[in-house]
């Protein structure tokens, strides 16, 4: 029991240790939180009037918010996927890194749905036996089911991770690995569960259809490892851990790839609906060229393809791939290029036209991206933090004052992960 407090307290007082840096970032990070208390207090207070939702659209910015960060969250296992069934080893030494960062993701997409709700106080109705937790039918029920599922799956395994390097005991393979291949497989289906919370809805024709599951991951794992390339150089750049070039190359590996499958999948629908279009063809229309003067998304469409077509054509260059200036700012330009094709271009078409024809513009208010920063802040605040003292661990900043740091206890590690 000693050790494990002794963990916390050194973990918490640790996150207190940093430079200007460090403490400028929180603190301007701090600042859209204040933004988002009073935003919340409006909504709370006031109710949804306060947002650009209608009846029309009920489905805005924050689901848009959602759907994009579960695939953040998905994307983290790009880095153990390779590390555990692959064997890389330069991804292996930081894969506690992708679980903080599944883990401030799911927290944020958390956040995003109370912010949807309206009405968080009424959350009871979901719990079970209390409420009606409506389970196997509701396909919210089973989103929640996965989400919560891979957060308590991160949160074990990463800290568990962390908690036995503190320690300088080996790893307990027989529970860590199967941890770890769970939650590779439940990656898979927080977005794929996700994909059907939205495709298997008939009256919504831009979202009724098989490949939407294919696109969610694919774009999942475009966004998720540009992300944590971004984060990857951070830390190179800042702190005493380096991280391989291996394990970066093999994350932009991915995200080249993946962007080109999630680029061929949107121009085959593209094809597909245009070809011989139908009223079904209506969303897709609005969303790439207006209709009638409605046309708010028309150069958030056209601004996100460019910025992904782009940045594949750039990725596909060797040389640009492994430029290590560069290539934080190819991953930016993925990153809100991503969020932009599958948040606002692909949850706002899907509403519009109603269906039953109505064309009603959506466009959010102030407080409501009030809301959206401040959540973004606190999610980058927890991956902060979260990573500040998984860096601190693997460097051995974090050490408990009784740890065996013998390299029989590495040497044991090791071989566990090679014989797994």
């Amino acid at each position: 029991m000693k050790p494990i407090i002794s963990f916390c307290t050194d973990y918490v007082l640790y996150l207190f240790k940093g430079g200007i840096k460090y403490w400028a970032w929180l603190g301007f990070l701090s600042i859209f939180v204040v933004l988002w208390a009073y935003g919340n207090y409006a909504q709370l207070t006031q109710g949804m009037i306060i947002t650009g939702l209608t009846d029309q659209v009920s489905w805005g910015l924050y689901l848009a918010n959602f759907v994009f960060l579960v695939g953040v969250a998905a994307g983290a296992v790009t880095v153990v996927f390779p590390a555990y069934v692959y064997k890389h080893k330069a991804l292996h030494e930081v894969t506690v890194l992708g679980e903080m960062l599944a883990i401030a993701a799911v927290v944020m997409c958390g956040l995003f749905i109370l912010n949807h709700m309206g009405r968080p106080d009424r959350l009871w109705h979901l719990i079970p036996i209390i409420g009606i937790y409506n389970f196997p039918s509701s396909m919210l029920t089973w989103d929640i089911i996965v989400l919560m599922g891979y957060l308590l799956l991160n949160v074990f395994g990463g800290f568990y991770y962390l908690y036995k390097k503190y320690t300088g005991e080996p790893l307990n393979n027989k529970f860590y690995l199967p941890i770890i291949y769970v939650a590779i497989v439940w990656a898979l289906s927080i977005h794929t569960v996700t994909a059907f919370f939205m495709n298997t809805m008939p009256a919504r024709p831009m979202w009724h259809h098989g490949m939407m599951p294919i696109r969610f991951i694919s774009t999942a794992f475009a966004a998720g490892p540009a992300l944590i390339i971004i984060v990857f150089s951070i830390v190179r750049n800042n702190t005493k851990l380096w991280i391989k070039d291996e394990a970066i190359d093999m994350l932009s590996t991915t995200v080249v790839w993946c962007l080109g499958i999630a680029l061929f999948l949107t121009f085959s629908e593209i094809v597909t609906e245009f070809y011989h279009p139908t009223e079904h063809s209506l969303g897709l229309q609005y969303l790439m060229f207006g209709h009638n003067g409605l046309n708010n998304l028309v150069p958030w469409f056209w601004t996100s393809l460019v910025g992904l077509v782009a940045t594949f054509i750039l990725l596909l260059i060797p040389s640009v791939r492994k430029n290590r200036a560069l290539l934080p700012w190819i991953c930016a330009v993925t990153f809100l290029s991503v969020w932009v094709e599958k948040g606002m271009g692909l949850m706002l078409p899907g509403s519009i036209p109603t269906p039953i024809g109505e064309f009603a513009q959506y466009s959010p208010t102030m407080l409501e991206i009030f809301n959206c920063i401040g959540n973004w802040a606190i999610g980058f605040i927890i991956l902060t933090l979260l990573t500040k003292a998984g860096v601190g661990v693997l460097v051995g900043d974090l050490r408990y004052e009784g740890a065996a740091t013998t390299q029989e206890a590495e040497n044991e590690e090791e071989a566990g992960y090679a014989s797994a």
